[in-house]
């Protein structure tokens, strides 16, 4: 079985979750949000090296490398269940590093189920960003503070030969998910 996987990738205040969930709902499949993936048991026991530990985060402390394994293969996991039955995911997931873009393309090594991957990279300027995140952060929206934006930039690795399409994220909605829908099978 072959499916197709879309993630929506770029740091915090990009607007991943609003794009992913739009597209997802434009395209009629199902979206994943990478936030909603991070192990409930390891937050619950504040273990700090996961990938989704709202004390460390909250803290300003950024996630090392490490801490993000568990949390990439459960994206992938669901991934591939939901491929089984539907033709199409979306994933809102940061995606920062080369080596997290490959776990999320490798299929499910225990599944017969196999997809192909495009990624769409949201972009602002820093202050931008920085502004969505102070927002949020006032509101409780959102647990990440805007002094770990810096460390996500720093993190941003785009290289030419993944064919990551960019796509600038203060345009307004109805652009973006029409730029992303024209480029899907790029």
């Amino acid at each position: 079985m072959a499916g197709r996987v879309i993630v929506i990738m770029g740091v915090s205040g990009s607007g991943k979750t609003t794009v992913g969930a739009c597209l997802s709902e434009d395209l009629g499949c199902v979206f994943l949000d990478g936030d909603d993936f991070h192990p409930q048991s390891n937050i619950e026991e504040l273990i700090i090296c996961v990938m989704w530990d709202p004390e460390k985060m909250s803290k300003g402390i950024p996630l090392c490398d490490s801490d993000r394994g568990p949390w990439l293969g459960a994206i992938c996991q669901a991934a591939t269940q939901i491929l089984l039955t539907n033709p199409t995911v979306v994933i809102a997931c940061s995606a920062l590093k080369r080596p997290f873009r490959d776990a999320l393309r490798a299929a499910n090594p225990h599944s017969s189920a196999a997809y192909h991957v495009s990624f769409f990279c949201l972009q602002a300027p820093a202050c931008v960003l920085a502004d969505r995140m102070r927002q949020r952060s006032a509101t409780g929206l959102h647990f990440m503070p805007p002094s770990l934006l810096q460390s996500q930039l720093s993190l941003l690795e785009l290289d030419d030969d993944e064919g990551i399409i960019t796509v600038d994220s203060t345009w307004p909605i109805h652009a973006i998910l029409n730029f992303i829908k024209s480029n899907i099978n790029c």
